[in-house]
């Protein structure tokens, strides 16, 4: 895919408006951030990337690049289907807005430090 858009576009009916959302509520948190395409997803990236997202059949996909998150959010995940990196928001059900905000928002701060540090040392 070329684009973000083309991505979004291309999906079925269904999912184009659960996709927006998500980007949309990616691009609030996280205003700073660049979106882009990354290994044929969309994603939004400060310094590092911060998440992916993709539609499934069944589900909208949040994959993020930290191996904290799960820790730090496990019982408010404890509902929804999650892998090493991935969290699953099945179709029929909305999307957990505020949720999502706060692990986008954690994100940012894991990456701010990261480059605080590196530029530190």
């Amino acid at each position: 895919m070329a684009s973000v858009d083309d991505y979004i576009r291309a999906q079925p009916k269904e999912a184009l408006e659960r996709l927006e959302r998500l980007r949309q509520t990616i691009k609030k948190a996280a205003p700073d951030a660049e979106e882009l395409m990354s290994y044929g997803m969309p994603a939004f990236k400060l310094g590092r990337i911060l998440v992916y997202y993709s539609a499934w059949k069944t589900h909208a996909g949040l994959y993020f690049a930290s191996a904290t998150v799960l820790d730090v959010f496990r019982k408010e995940l404890s509902s929804y289907e999650t892998t090493k990196g991935t969290i699953r928001f099945p179709i029929d059900k909305p999307l957990p807005i505020g949720l999502i905000t706060k692990i986008v928002k954690y994100r940012v701060k894991e990456n701010l430090a990261v480059k605080n540090k590196e530029s530190a040392g």
